[in-house]
């Protein structure tokens, strides 16, 4: 295994990528790496602009999205601050809760993929991330996870949506499996042997 590495992991919401990103963060830490997580969209400026749209605050058109994740990605990588180049160059493991395959799905259902990948090729040609982790649950089961808890849904929550970026995902991930490094779990078991698996595709 290299030194350090740059991780995304990607799933429809309710996935469990979040959790998934701080059990692969906890066995890395014990295995003596210094791990980075991180999240898109981001905290930063254009990712709270992101994050207004999806909480209906602010109202913008898909394309607009679209194009604001391509800035909050490149910001992501670039921020000279806690930018991923910079975490990676200070020896950090980088691990990212989603990265461009989100963008594929989600936009792709609005718009020509093709696009959405053009669109991102500045980003994939900055960084390829070492692997790609593709949680892949069905839209019902996400659906009554996102309802549990939650008093109002975000844009892209709803089942018909789900459905259509899940079928995205596996377009994007079928088309792009020769130059991308890629691994899919099943999403539907519990946490602890998806993450067994996910420790496997290291250390097999």
């Amino acid at each position: 295994m290299k030194d350090n590495l740059f991780i995304a992991f990607e799933g429809i919401d309710g996935s469990g990528k979040s959790t998934q990103v701080k059990l692969l963060s906890d066995n890395l830490k014990k295995a003596g790496h210094k791990v980075y997580s991180t999240f898109e969209p981001t905290d930063g400026p254009i990712g709270s602009v992101i994050r207004n749209i999806f909480n209906n605050r602010i109202e913008a058109d898909h394309r607009t999205i679209a194009g604001l994740f391509v800035a909050d990605r490149l910001d992501h990588l670039l921020n000279k601050t806690n930018g991923i180049l910079k975490k990676l160059q200070e020896g950090y493991t980088v691990i990212t809760d989603r990265y461009y395959f989100s963008s594929y799905a989600y936009h792709g259902v609005h718009m020509p993929m093709d696009w959405v990948i053009e669109a991102n090729s500045m980003s994939a040609d900055l960084l390829r991330p070492d692997l790609n982790i593709y949680i892949d649950i069905s839209p019902e089961i996400s659906m009554n996870r996102l309802s549990k808890g939650r008093s109002s849904m975000e844009l892209y929550e709803t089942i018909e949506n789900l459905i259509k970026v899940r079928n995205k995902y596996l377009e994007a991930l079928e088309q792009l499996k020769f130059k991308e490094k890629i691994f899919i779990t099943d999403g539907n078991r519990p946490s602890e042997i998806i993450a067994i698996d996910v420790w496997n595709e290291f250390h097999p």
